[in-house]
């Protein structure tokens, strides 16, 4: 059943326009989760989460991609954590994302309930990428420009986990659903995409572009079943 919120995610990032084509920078660092976790629950540490949001928070150009790195991946052992919960503003922005065309008014109810939904949860990759698209058609261009630099300091954060080219350098995910965005946004022409869960904790998303060719990219979700399996233990 969790695993149909990736489909959802497919169909739904197919039907509106993204924000920008994201230039990643790919460089690549092994992870390390129980140091991860340890650094980012402990207050004396430079990678302490309370602080490292506060840091994204006020738009901190300074952040590393390391600093990313600890504030995407710790979102995961933050007592609130849910991967698979659905913001009841993110559900109002749902029928929007089928249309292909947006009155200004639709364009404004996007901006609102994307805002909110990120308030609930700040890393939710697709409300970030319908906010920035409606931002940009509003002519909001500065404000669109601060999302996408957060967004594309994310995707960094998250290609720097591995090469997504198979499950021994798989990407880390905090949200399934995401997987979908991530590959929109690095990907051109892009036809489909079937997901597949590969046992024990990967997600595989098969993408065919438009001469029909095929790729594979793997996503690491062992930590993100885990601690909802903890947290949802029926």
């Amino acid at each position: 059943m969790k695993h149909l919120t990736h489909l959802i995610a497919i169909l739904v990032v197919a039907m509106v326009a993204t924000a920008a084509r994201v230039p990643v920078k790919r460089t690549l660092e092994a992870v390390d989760l129980v140091e991860l976790k340890a650094s980012v629950t402990d207050p004396a540490s430079q990678f302490y989460f309370p602080r490292l949001m506060q840091r994204f928070e006020q738009n901190e150009t300074v952040m590393t991609t390391a600093d990313y790195r600890y504030l995407y991946l710790g979102t995961m052992f933050q007592e609130d954590y849910n991967p698979y919960r659905r913001s009841v503003y993110a559900e109002k922005v749902l029928p929007l994302t089928y249309k292909e065309k947006h009155t200004r008014a639709e364009l404004d109810t996007m901006i609102k309930y994307t805002r909110l939904a990120l308030d609930d949860t700040p890393f939710d990759l697709n409300q970030m990428n319908f906010l920035i698209y409606a931002l940009r058609e509003k002519g909001k261009v500065n404000i669109a420009n601060i999302w996408q630099y957060r967004m594309n300091r994310l995707l960094e954060a998250i290609v720097s986990t591995g090469t997504g080219a198979d499950t021994t350098s798989a990407w880390y995910v905090i949200y399934p659903r995401d997987e979908a965005t991530i590959i929109n946004m690095s990907s051109k022409k892009v036809q489909s995409l079937k997901p597949t869960f590969v046992e024990p904790y990967y997600d595989c998303i098969e993408v065919t572009d438009a001469q029909g060719k095929q790729q594979q990219y793997y996503f690491n979700i062992k930590t993100v079943l885990e601690e909802f399996n903890r947290k949802h233990p029926e």
